[in-house]
């Protein structure tokens, strides 16, 4: 069951790993119908220990922000059960899609019925954080402004907590 805890849970891990805002994932208006579909792709279970494992590698850290990327790295994306959970968050916010998870992962902790790749929602794609992420619109979803096309898009610098610490989230 979705509960607004979980979502808020679901939320600062989410901006902890696409190097966007609470507010500005809020914006899209997809938080919710992303942690719908994750929780029913995985199960509360996998969510749950993920969005806690997240907590306390958090906690952990207190306010040292290259602890914290150390921590999220070695608890979070370096586990073999969390890991590419949490990177199919990532590009399911990026792009809308959720994507099947690895063979190697469905082998070690089963496969899971709704596990495959899908667009979760029809404004997925239109709000996915790509398009911010490379200064541009979706193409033929929101119009961009008279002349926009004039210029080359601008890729706005974003720099995450991970990535400034220095760890890989591969």
């Amino acid at each position: 069951m979705i509960t607004d805890e979980l979502l808020a849970r679901f939320l600062d891990f989410s901006a902890e790993v696409t190097a966007f805002s609470v507010f500005e994932l809020q914006g899209t208006g997809q938080a919710a119908p992303y942690l719908s579909a994750v929780v029913g792709v995985l199960g509360e279970d996998i969510v749950g220990d993920l969005l806690d494992t997240y907590s306390r590698a958090v906690t952990g850290a207190g306010d040292d922000p290259a602890a914290r990327a150390r921590l999220l790295y070695r608890d979070v994306f370096s586990s073999e059960t969390l890991g590419p959970v949490a990177r199919n968050i990532i590009k399911l916010w990026y792009v809308g899609t959720w994507f099947e998870l690895p063979a190697e992962w469905r082998e070690s902790y089963g496969a899971r019925e709704n596990d495959v790749t899908f667009v979760v929602s029809p404004g997925s794609y239109m709000e996915g954080l790509l398009w911010p992420a490379v200064g541009a619109n979706p193409p033929g979803a929101k119009a961009p402004g008279y002349g926009s096309w004039a210029s080359p898009p601008r890729i706005p610098e974003i720099v995450s907590p991970l990535a400034a610490a220095g760890a890989s989230t591969r």
